[in-house]
This record gives structure tokens, sequence and C-alpha cells, in this order.
């Protein structure tokens, strides 16, 4: 459904602000009834395996690729589809909690320093790739400068775009030193390297050598069609796998992908639409998976442009949404209520923020003392963010401002315009709040199209990079907050739920708060 460019920002911004919703965890919107299934659970016409793992089979995975292409790159992949090759091939230093945490995988050891200027980072012993040779630093050293080489333009360099690539150390086989450029202190980077830092050997090329460390290996890639991979019998996570093989299908739309589900000719489906859910639910021998998560939907506004400069008008927007009714409609209830502030779950949030309310005689009173009574705005987004945009331009007349939506093509969305629009729908997936920062709207970050740039913000978000005490680093998130919810750029109303959809054969498919559990292809097995 969504086309990435390859540029390294159009890509990273395509990837996580889509109009709320990224070509990897798409959720259609055509719908707008609510429908009451509850988040975190698992919903079935016929009850959940109960048995232990079995091995064998192959399990056959339906994506959704609109761009009908892709590569096999570990560090600049082609599409969405191309991500979830990537999964499959490639093992990280870290991975995803079921809390979306940046958990140790490769890595044994993983320490940062006490002003967080550096991370020495230690492999497991006995690691193996792919095609038998032993994982050392030096290809950790590999990983790192390829993932960083302005020549390739990875699409997720930006994130790590700190890491001082000429100053890596080897301590020994297994042991690397990373520092920052700058002599700067970075706490995130395991989770902003979580995601997508596959090490790969130094012998390795994405064309004629794509090996990892990952639970399968390449068997077969025909782009646009299909990818084929056996069992990695050296898998660092013993007894894993367990299919001998994984498929992954691609498919030009939602729709045609779930006819394939219900046919038999996929097992599992991941990021379903809301509207397939009730049918879905009617149908025998599968079930949907309904995993709470913190993939935060917003209206981006821009502070450089009118009437956004204007802080006033962005508190007056803020106070117009009424945000149970953008998830009852935009997301078909599959999803929560925001307050304006990503990462709820970061053990820094601050819990204390008043939730918004909707307030229409003050967003009024706010307009009318900025001088704008009979406000008109347009508000751009792509196919799959107009859901929203349309409710929100619905609530909007209710204060006396009228919302033109706009809809453009998701290259235009994720190309240079962006920066001239005064309102735009975003989102992001749910990482902790240093990251989402680094993605939205902190120093440096790589996707800041709302141009907020409030110097005390840019000062207590530098600060809190700094500091690895993450109960010192709370004071200056909680102030950083503050200024998000009082004076920010976003108007964050709204977490979607992730569906996914699987055979009733199918085990290990379970809940969790990362987008991702279809994608634990370490963990699914089939009956």
């Amino acid at each position: 459904m969504n086309e990435h460019d390859l540029s390294r920002r159009r890509w990273l911004a395509q990837t996580i602000a889509m109009g709320g919703w990224s070509g990897i965890g798409a959720l259609g919107l055509a719908g707008c009834s609510p429908h009451e299934t509850a988040s975190g659970s698992s919903t079935a016409a016929s009850a959940p395996l109960a048995q232990s793992p079995r091995r064998g089979g192959r399990l056959r995975l339906g994506v959704v690729d609109g761009s009908q292409a892709g590569n096999l790159d570990a560090h600049k992949p082609a599409a969405g589809a191309s991500t979830l090759r990537g999964f499959a091939l490639y093992s990280k230093l870290w991975e995803w909690s079921s809390d979306m945490a940046p958990d140790l995988a490769l890595a044994e050891s993983a320490e940062v320093s006490p002003d967080a200027t550096s991370w020495t980072i230690r492999l497991r012993p006995g690691l193996e790739f792919h095609h038998g040779k032993t994982i050392s630093a030096d290809d950790v050293i590999f990983s790192i400068r390829r993932l960083t080489d302005p020549q390739l333009a990875s699409p997720y360099a930006g994130l790590v775009a700190v890491v001082d690539r000429d100053g890596l150390k080897k301590l020994d086989e297994r042991t690397v030193r990373v520092t920052f450029r700058d002599g700067r202190g970075y706490v995130p980077l395991a989770d902003t390297w979580v995601n997508f830092g596959g090490i790969v050997p130094t012998d390795y090329d994405p064309i004629t050598n794509p090996v990892g460390a990952g639970p399968f290996k390449l068997k077969e890639f025909v782009p646009g069609q299909r990818s084929l991979f056996t069992r990695f019998e050296n898998y660092f996570k013993p007894g894993r796998p367990y299919p001998d093989e994984l498929e992954i299908i691609d498919f030009k739309d939602q729709t045609s992908r779930l006819q394939a589900l219900q046919n038999g000719q996929v097992d599992v489906v991941n990021a379903i639409s809301p509207e397939q859910l009730p049918l879905l639910q009617q149908a025998t021998g599968l079930r949907v998976v309904v995993s709470e998560t913190n993939y935060w939907q917003s209206f981006d506004m821009n502070v450089e442009l009118a009437p956004f400069d204007d802080v006033r008008v962005r508190q007056a927007f803020r106070l117009i949404a009424n945000r149970q009714e953008l998830v009852d409609r935009a997301l078909n209830g599959q999803g929560r209520i925001a307050n304006d502030l990503y990462a709820p779950q970061d053990p820094t949030f601050d819990h204390g923020i008043p939730q918004r309310q909707q307030d229409l005689v003050q967003a009024r009173a706010l307009l009318k003392a900025a001088g704008h009574e009979n406000l008109q705005v347009e508000l751009v987004t792509t196919a799959a963010g107009a859901r929203p945009a349309l409710v929100f331009a619905e609530q909007a007349k209710q204060a006396g401002v009228r919302i033109n939506v706009k809809q453009v093509d998701a290259a235009t969305f994720a190309g240079p315009l962006r920066g001239s629009w005064p309102i735009s729908t975003g989102g992001s997936l749910g990482h902790g709040w240093l990251t989402s920062a680094l993605h939205a709207d902190g120093p440096h970050a790589v996707v800041n199209k709302t141009r907020f740039r409030d110097p005390r913000f840019v000062e207590l978000v530098t600060a809190a990079m700094q500091q690895p005490d993450a109960a010192k680093r709370a004071p200056l998130v909680h102030e950083a907050q503050r200024i998000q919810w009082e004076r920010g750029s976003l108007l964050i109303w709204g977490f979607a739920n992730t569906l996914d959809a699987a055979s009733s054969r199918v085990g290990g498919l379970e809940p969790e708060h990362t987008h991702f559990p279809t994608w634990r292809f370490d963990k699914l097995w089939l009956a």
C-alpha cells in the first residue's frame, strides 16, 4: 500500500510518519463503526492451540507490498516487505521484548558509561552466521560502519548519526567499544538500533551473499512475489525456529491477502485492517490477535507557518479534538485515546499531566484572541490517514474552523514538500521517549516536519540523552513533556492496536506491545 522513497530521509519519513500509518504496520480505515474487541486479546472461531511447540512444516506469511518490489539488504530495505524479510534473515545485538523494550540478543552484555559517551558491547560466545563463519567483533564493526556509510545512505542512519564510525574500537574478539561524535552522550543507543541494526559478516553482499544470523537462511527470492527460507540449525536460540521453512508471499492489497488467508493459501497475515475484523471473527479455523500498542497517531502542526506559529492556535486545535470519537471512528475502536504525548510506557513518563478534554468554548476563545475566528486551513494526508483527517475536520466545524482535507500520494507525503504544509497527519511506532523525540520533535530529529525547536526543550532532551540513570533522567523528561503538552507541535490523539490474523494451526502468536507479534519467526509453529 505504501511506496518507499529510497533516499535516507524520505524513506524514514514515510516509514514512521505516513499519516500515522507505516508501510510495515498499516491499518486500513475504510470503515467507521467501532468494534468491541478487547486490546491485548486473542479472538477466534476455534480455541487457540494448547499443545507444546512442534517442529516441521512450511509457515506461510502473507504481506502487503504495494510497490511489488524489494531487496534483502540488512541496512537499506527497499520496502516494508523487505523489512519483514530482514526479521527472518538477520539478528541484531538487541531485539524487542514483548513490551517493546530492548532485550539483549546477539550481545551478551551492553554497558553504557556513566556519562553515556560510550557503550561497551560484548557478543555471546559461539555465535555463527548462516555460512558457518563465527561472528566476531570485526563483523560488528563492519556492520556499524556499513549502516552509517554515507555512500549507502541507509534510511536508518539518521538515528545513529552520532556514532563515531571512525572511532570504533575492538577490545577483543568479542568486544567492541562504541563512542560518539563530539563527545556526546547517547543513552538510547539500544532503543534506536534494535529494529534495524542487523549484524552481517565482513564478506557480506546483499545481492550475491545475503548472509545473516537470523532464524532462517535464504533459499529463494523472487522480488515482488515470494521469498523462501529454511531453518538455520545453529540459530543463537537453541531449539528454534520451529518450522522447517518460512515462505513470505507478497500481495498487492489487503483484500487479496485476506482471501488467501481464508482459502488456506497463507497461514498468517500481519496488520489487518480493522474493518476486516468482523468477517474474520466469523470465519471457521481462523483467529485474530489484538495487540494494544503505543503506536501513536497525530496531527502535526508546523510552528514556522501561520496560523500554527501562534501557540494559541495550537492549543485551540488540541481542545477541538474529541479523542474518543477519533479512536471510535478513525480506528474502528481499535485503540485508546492519547494526551498529546508519546511513549506512555517509558519509565520516565509523567503520568501526572492531566488528560486534555475537548473544550470548544475555550478553543473558540483562543482562536478569537489569536485573530482567527473564521480560520480555514488545509490538512494534508495520504489515503491511509484520510479517515482521521475527515473525522477531525467534522469536529473542527463545531469551533468555527474549516479544515479542507487534501490527499496526496505516498511519495509526495514523504518528500521535501512536507515542510511546507501547516498541518498534516502523522504518527510513529511506540518507541521509548528519547527515541520518539529523535524521530519527531527533538533536537536533530530525523523527521521534524513540525519544525519544533523550543530552546528549553532542546536543552532538556540533550541533557536527558546524557543521563543513563532513569531516576535522574525523569525530572528532565517531565519538564520536557510539560513543554510538549503546553506549547508543543503534535496533537497526539490516539494509540492504535495492531491486528494480526492466523490459521488456528499456527501456534506461538500472542498479543504484545511491539506491533511485531507475527514477525517473531523463531516463536511461531504449525500444528
